[in-house]
């Protein structure tokens, strides 16, 4: 009988894990190949009302999103499993690991190779500060297996399956002889995993490259450049020659499905422009004129303010490395750089590709909002707030990929306390307080 049924596309790094735990634990998963770039029908919207993967139904009924959960919760069934550790701190560590995997190594995995392989546009400056945030967070994992065999306890558990999967993003094209050499213990640590006879029974066989791939356009972006050039008058007899090679780099590169439009993109037009808005409070003085500007003309018909919070403020560690979570370069995320108790902040040099304002790209004339790091080091919190077209956050919000480790508030402005957190978050001047806990303001990004 089926346990019930995971949807997932073939290859998702964060699927393999749980197809491996499915098996060893003999339980009957029925994959069902769900593709969100290609669309997902409206039934699977109920499931994951994000439409993303993976997620997981049981036979009894019982839904889940998220890969981490879903993950344990396969694990679990075998009440005797090693895989979850011994101790409440090994199963902590586990989901640490479990969490800093999918959060810190696939998201900057995924900026360095996608563009290389033609899945986003190619950005050379994006690309090597992808590879950058990537091979910092993979070292984090080298200096750690330095002096441990795996990553939580002398046993292989659920962390280590589920990381390696992550990191075969970074095998596939990137982690090279040269980079294994330099780089012994997550190698042996890989290769020692990969073996295990609970993970090669879902992979393919364990193979290496011995060359990454450069950072270079993908064939398709060449093509584009090189266009004028093939067009170019030449004898009749050899003019199909373009026009074959074109068919075989669509073969090699697989066909693109159209671009969707924004689902925002059907609403009627707004009375309030919101880029006269950003325009208000980049030019003006924030309390004294923008704040009354934006009150006067805000539509609570048209749009609908958001407190946002960070899930994993425990395991925020440096302010600068927090704050890289939420941004990067002001090539994407126009970040207004500003002083503030005499700090001065170089988000400029922000690593984190995968950050949370880089990937809110595809909804940037949707949305207006601040997110600040508060506290100092080893005692922080991530809270921001937004101006969004429409009155459902997920529409604007999950073209980012890390869309889920934030949790969103629906804030009304008639109450005091909600325009009050508004303006506090844009002002940069007033603390918070978070569990009883006052923190000050250590570090903010502007997403305008």
């Amino acid at each position: 009988m089926s346990f019930g049924k995971l949807y997932t596309c073939d290859g998702n790094p964060r699927s393999t894990a749980i197809r491996a735990v499915a098996k060893a634990n003999k339980l009957d998963l029925e994959i069902v190949e769900t593709d969100p770039p290609k669309g997902v029908p409206a039934e699977y919207l109920k499931i994951n009302p994000l439409g993303k993967i993976p997620s997981f139904e049981g036979a009894d009924g019982y839904v889940l999103t998220e890969a981490i959960a879903i993950a344990i919760y396969i694990t679990s069934q075998n009440e005797k499993t090693s895989l979850l550790g011994k101790t409440k701190q090994d199963y902590a560590s586990i989901v640490r690991w479990m969490s800093y995997a999918n959060h810190e190594v696939l998201p900057t995995l995924a900026g360095w190779f996608r563009p290389l392989v033609g899945r986003d546009p190619y950005n050379k400056k994006n690309v090597e500060d992808s590879m950058k945030a990537a091979l910092k967070a993979v070292g984090a994992i080298e200096q750690h297996l330095l002096i441990n065999t795996f990553l939580v306890g002398e046993r292989i558990t659920l962390a280590d399956i589920f990381a390696v999967g992550i990191l075969a993003r970074g095998f596939q094209y990137f982690f090279d002889k040269t980079w294994r050499s330099a780089n012994p213990n997550v190698t042996r640590w890989y290769e020692t995993v990969y073996s295990q006879p609970i993970y090669s029974a879902v992979v393919d066989k364990l193979s290496f490259i011995d060359e990454a791939i450069k950072n270079t356009p993908p064939a398709s972006a060449k093509k584009e450049a090189s266009t004028k050039k093939e067009k170019e008058p030449a004898a009749k007899k050899e003019a199909p020659k373009p026009k074959a090679k074109e068919v075989e780099d669509e073969e090699e590169e697989g066909v693109q499905a159209p671009k969707p439009k924004h689902p925002l993109e059907a609403l009627p037009k707004a009375t309030l422009v919101l880029d006269d808005w950003k325009r208000k409070y980049s030019n003006e003085e924030t309390r004294e004129v923008a704040l009354p500007w934006f009150w006067e003309n805000y539509k609570p018909d048209e749009y609908s303010l958001w407190k946002v919070d960070y899930k994993y403020n425990d395991e925020l560690t440096q302010v600068f490395m927090s704050s890289n979570l939420i941004g990067k370069s002001p090539s994407l995320t126009s970040v207004v750089l500003r002083i503030r108790n005499d700090y001065i902040f170089d988000f400029i040099a922000s690593h984190s590709v995968g950050g949370f304002f880089a990937r809110l790209e595809g909804s940037r004339k949707y949305i207006f909002g601040a997110a600040s790091v508060y506290g100092q080091a080893n005692d922080s919190v991530i809270q921001g707030a937004f101006v969004i077209r429409g009155q459902e956050a997920s529409p604007a919000f999950d073209v980012a990929p890390d869309f889920e480790s934030y949790e969103f508030t629906k804030l009304d402005p008639s109450k005091a306390e909600d325009k009050e957190f508004v303006e506090n978050q844009w002002s940069w001047d007033k603390p918070v307080e978070v569990k009883g806990k006052t923190y000050n303001h250590a570090d903010g990004k502007v997403f305008k």
